[in-house]
Parts: structure tokens; sequence; C-alpha cells
């Protein structure tokens, strides 16, 4: 009996087919700047999960990477140090990043030992004192909708990111249960200035946010 693996270049086409690229480039540069703050200004980013590089090629730090299984655009051009492979098989340098983003993956992955053993693999990557932001949907305020992602496998709250990250080594700076809205697909067309606004309103992030956002450090010794 043969077997086979998600299409995730059909599958992601298909879920952003509503979305107008260019109105969510221009969100996702309001975010970035937003993080690339949250992390402190670091000089040198990882993104291990760059997707379209939405993210890495936003961000204003002298040294860029971005991994991810497949290419999905020429980040290289923007000066992003891509690598095309699954991430646990990435050759990154050991105590090299300062900032590190993760955004919408640990849903994505087989287990809850796969998403320890993916924190691990980015704190030997990161330098003593280093930042990592880690953003995702939180299950405790979008059960319902959680598992319309054909790719969502792995259940997390920010109770149990918490828990991955004291166990990963990491010292929780921040935690905000409730930061973006679920998603891209909303009442509301993207839009960069709404964006600015609502990043600027932690009240909001009560009523509509969906999804967790942590802030954590790998300690300096």
């Amino acid at each position: 009996m043969s077997t086979s693996s998600i299409n995730y270049e059909k599958l992601y086409a298909y879920r952003f087919r509503d979305v107008d690229q260019a109105s969510r480039e221009a969100v996702w540069r309001e975010i970035a700047g937003y993080i690339y703050t949250r992390l402190g200004s670091p000089k040198s980013v990882l993104d291990p999960a760059a997707g379209r590089g939405e993210f890495i090629k936003c961000v204003p730090a002298e040294d860029r990477w971005g991994v991810d299984l497949v290419s999905q655009g020429d980040l290289e051009s923007a000066g992003v140090k891509m690598i095309i492979a699954d991430i646990m098989d990435a050759e990154l340098p050991v105590g090299h990043f300062d900032g590190v983003f993760v955004s919408n993956f640990l849903e994505h992955l087989p287990d809850q030992n796969a998403v320890a053993a993916f924190l691990a693999k980015l704190r030997d990557s990161m330098a003593p004192g280093g930042r990592i932001a880690i953003m995702g949907p939180n299950f405790k305020y979008c059960a319902k909708e959680y598992f319309d992602c054909a790719d969502h496998t792995v259940i997390l709250s920010h109770v149990g990111l918490s828990e991955h990250l004291h166990a990963a080594g990491f010292e929780v700076d921040s935690m905000h249960p409730r930061f973006l809205p679920y998603s891209f697909r909303g009442l509301l067309p993207p839009s960069a200035a709404l964006t600015r606004q609502y990043l600027n309103m932690p009240m909001a992030w009560k009523v509509m946010g969906k999804q967790f956002l942590a802030i954590a450090s790998k300690p300096a010794k």
C-alpha cells in the first residue's frame, strides 16, 4: 500500500486563494517591525519556517537566515541566506543567532516530542542572551476552528508553550495568551494601517486575539 504526504504548495495556494498577497505582505511588514523591536533589534535573525519570507525579508538585521522545506520565492535576492530543507536536517551555525522568530509552525509538527526537539535545535543555534519570539494559534481561544487547517496536528496553548520553553532551557520573558487574530481571512481586508493601530492597542488583543505571542531568552550563561 503506497503512502503520500501533503502537497503543501497546493494546500497553501488554496488556503490563501482569497487573500491578496500584496496586502498580506504590507501587513507582515508591520508585524515584522513590531516583532523585531520586541526581540531587541538583533543583528542576526533566523526564521526557521520562512515560507514566502514575509517576515525575514522585512527585518533590518545585518544577517538574515531563512529555512523552509520548499522554495517559495527568490529570497536570496533580498539578502536572505535560505536553506531549503526540513528544519531538523538543516545545518545551522551553533551559538550564532541573537534573534529567532517562529510563526505558525509548532502546530504542524507531528507530536509534542517533535516540538521539544525543534526548540532544542533552535536553542543550540542561538547566542547566549539571544531572544526567541513564538507566535501561533492558541487552542484555548480557537478550538472550534483549530482543525479547519488540514496540516494542524499538535494542540498547544500558551500554558503548554510556556512549559515547552522552560523544558528546552529558555527563560520566558513575556507571554501574551491573546495577540493576533486567528487568520488573515477575517471580516476586514488586510490593512497595514489597521495592523499598525492594532499592534499598538494591547486592549484590543484581549478581544480579537486568538494567537499567542511568547518572548523568551537563552540564558546568558
